[in-house]
């Protein structure tokens, strides 16, 4: 049996009252595509609508962590943050044994995962860590990519589920590299997003018609997938990526812990954790990541909106089953 375990309604979102955004978030889409393609599926969330959402599409519903690891051959966490993660892992831990395997595809602590994955595996288990990267609009159609920190005989034990769930997986190594990777790559594309409003707003500023400023960076050497992906939500003053500030400001924190474990003097980096943390004084914890422009929108006056994008995005690429991707050698 797989299980894929989602736990999007805990911690902040428990304070906050809010459970909007649990299975709308990348959990709910790897959720989708399993019992999509026929995987025998038990969920559970902290919000029992959620499960009966999926419960309607032909999964199960599981009554807790521990139960869910008892019962199934493989567990799946996506969680909000390591504190979630680890508090998961120490509910299902006693219910470990030989047979069982846990993939982690929360973004979570890299300095962490180890221990955690090393716990699993002195109970005789299989653990592996499996963040995912791509946007929620392409977990929803198997088509994110993914990657897998693990050990090599662990990599090929989850393989055939992995291509199930994303598109390119990539074996980075040892447990904590796919998450060190994946962080890194959040905070790339965090700037891009950052960069994206500073351009797109001064171009408004300057008079340039929106969409053609657009359609210019898309063919030119500015472009890049967050602009690409996210730029058409700000535009159409939809600003809903399913990926909000409290979610970037822990990955763009986690990349900035890495830079001072290895004394590495960021300037970007920390200029851009301050620019998030205004933005949530500004318009909440769990705003939309793309509602950061709002902040340039109100000191410049101007309304950075254009029509003719979409109010949310569709992978429109085929789904189709994945494949594991080789670095350059």
């Amino acid at each position: 049996m797989i299980q894929l375990f989602i736990l999007f309604v805990a911690t902040g979102l428990q304070q906050t009252g809010r459970s909007d955004t649990s299975f709308a978030g990348p959990g709910g889409s790897l959720a989708g595509t399993l019992v999509r393609n026929g995987i025998d599926l038990t969920v559970f969330d902290l919000d029992a609508a959620l499960v009966d959402s999926f419960v309607q599409r032909g999964a199960k519903s599981g009554a807790s962590a521990a139960d869910l690891m008892r019962h199934c051959d493989v567990v799946i966490t996506c969680l909000p943050s390591p504190k979630a993660s680890a508090a998961v892992l120490d509910a299902m831990l006693p219910e470990v044994r030989d047979g069982k395997t846990w993939i982690e595809m929360s973004t979570t602590d890299a300095t962490k995962i180890g221990d955690q994955c090393a716990s699993v595996v002195a109970r005789g288990g299989r653990a592996a860590e499996c963040p995912v990267s791509g946007g929620v609009h392409r977990a929803a159609t198997g088509n994110i990519s993914v990657f897998a920190g693990c050990d090599r005989e662990t990599f090929d034990h989850v393989l055939p589920l992995l291509t199930i769930l994303g598109r390119r997986v990539l074996h980075t190594g040892a447990v904590g590299t796919a998450s060190t990777l994946k962080v890194m790559t959040n905070y790339l594309a965090t700037a891009n997003l950052l960069t994206l409003c500073e351009a797109l707003t001064t171009m408004a500023a300057a008079g340039m018609d929106l969409a053609t400023t657009y359609e210019a960076i898309k063919i030119s050497s500015g472009t890049s997938f967050t602009h690409e992906t996210e730029s058409q939500l700000i535009l159409s003053g939809s600003r809903n990526v399913h990926f909000p500030m409290d979610l970037v400001q822990k990955d763009i924190g986690l990349f900035q812990e890495i830079a001072e474990r290895h004394n590495v003097p960021l300037e970007i980096s920390p200029l851009m954790i301050e620019i998030f943390n205004d933005a949530q004084a500004r318009y909440g914890l769990r705003a939309q990541s793309d509602r950061v422009i709002e902040r340039l929108e109100e000191a410049t006056g101007l309304k950075v909106l254009a029509p003719g994008f979409p109010e949310d995005l569709v992978d429109d690429e085929p789904e189709e089953r994945g494949y594991e991707v080789h670095p350059p050698r």
